[in-house]
């Protein structure tokens, strides 16, 4: 099983060579064209700045200070490492990243509501659907949903957060 660790910029061109096939043909990113290596090393120095992780990723909503507690989650794994419960470590040590940060809510944005292993492994992460959104994408030739499952972090929202963080 490989080692989890948070990503490091010798990382980039690996994680690149993960993400730029999934824009290329899958539907869970909905970028067209895949990010060169500098726009991809951007992404990561904003995420470093904000103090977020980076073996998947886990964003800040929305830039407003009131969605300082909720992050949106990113998990993409290589083709040979799929149905391995690899993306499951991924997504597990994520949200015990996120929690620990502050973060209070975890939000999934799942591109393509056929996208079956995203929505699984994320209701098995404890989250749960909340939404879906038909028809508001569209990539390769065809219109696409997103499906939205939320998880609460630490204590959710029983109780007021500590100051926003990044």
């Amino acid at each position: 099983m490989p080692v989890l660790r948070p990503a490091r910029s010798s990382d980039l061109a690996a994680l690149l060579a993960i993400y730029a096939p999934e824009v290329e043909r899958g539907t869970a990113s909905w970028e067209w064209e895949p990010p060169d290596l500098e726009e991809f090393g951007r992404r990561f120095a904003a995420q470093q700045a904000q103090g977020q992780p980076w073996a998947c990723w886990a964003a800040k909503r929305r830039p407003r200070i009131g969605y300082a507690w909720c992050v949106e989650d990113s998990v993409y794994v290589a083709d040979w490492a799929r149905a391995r419960g690899i993306g499951r470590r991924l997504l597990e040590a994520l949200i015990a990243a996120a929690a620990e940060r502050g973060a209070r809510q975890m939000v999934a944005v799942i591109g393509d509501s056929a996208n079956a292993a995203s929505i699984a492994l994320h209701r098995a992460c404890g989250f749960t659907h909340v939404g879906t959104l038909r028809a508001i994408g569209f990539k390769a030739g065809r219109w696409l949903d997103s499906v939205l499952m939320q998880r609460p972090l630490g204590e959710g929202s029983a109780s007021p957060p500590g100051p926003p963080r990044g």
